[in-house]
């Protein structure tokens, strides 16, 4: 492909800069793809702002991780779990790193988002509008609670 001419018109116009790191956008396809049937049915749940009006992203890159949802203007991750993420190492290390760009997390198990659906949503709208503000750990929902300073909180609401 050309590089564009000096005038901004050329063969390269359809080339375009991203600030995603390449492979990024076809490595969050796959997984959209590959997702199970509790991400499924949470995503019918979450899609076009019918939980609480919050828009969600599926498969959003948080550097090298990915979310499985997310709610960007409230800073949420919502994952789902199976058994294999039981006392995972590596989700702890993706937990600090997502933390520490600014997100809370919340965990589900893949069988409570298929036997109770509303109440996963339930929690997940509590956690939106600020009703879940501390670290909580019992058997079938973790939740990783990330303050936010006030001012971000401002700016992301100007948005």
């Amino acid at each position: 492909m050309a590089l564009r001419s000096s005038d901004g018109v050329g063969e390269g116009a359809a080339q375009t800069r991203s600030r995603r790191k390449q492979g990024a956008t076809q490595r969050a396809r796959n997984l959209r793809q590959a997702s199970n049937q509790a991400e499924a049915l949470l995503w019918l749940e979450l899609k076009a702002r019918k939980l609480g009006g919050y828009r969600f992203t599926r498969q959003f890159s948080i550097g090298p991780f990915f979310a499985d949802f997310a709610c960007r203007e409230r800073w949420l991750v919502v994952e789902v779990d199976g058994s294999q993420h039981a006392d995972s190492s590596y989700d702890r290390r993706r937990d600090d790193f997502m933390r520490a760009q600014g997100y809370s997390i919340l965990r589900f198990w893949s069988h409570d988002i298929l036997k109770h659906r509303t109440s996963v949503c339930e929690t997940i709208v509590a956690a939106l509008d600020g009703k879940l503000a501390e670290n909580i750990a019992v058997a079938d929902l973790r939740f990783v609670f990330t303050p936010r300073p006030i001012n971000s909180a401002l700016k992301t609401q100007s948005l």
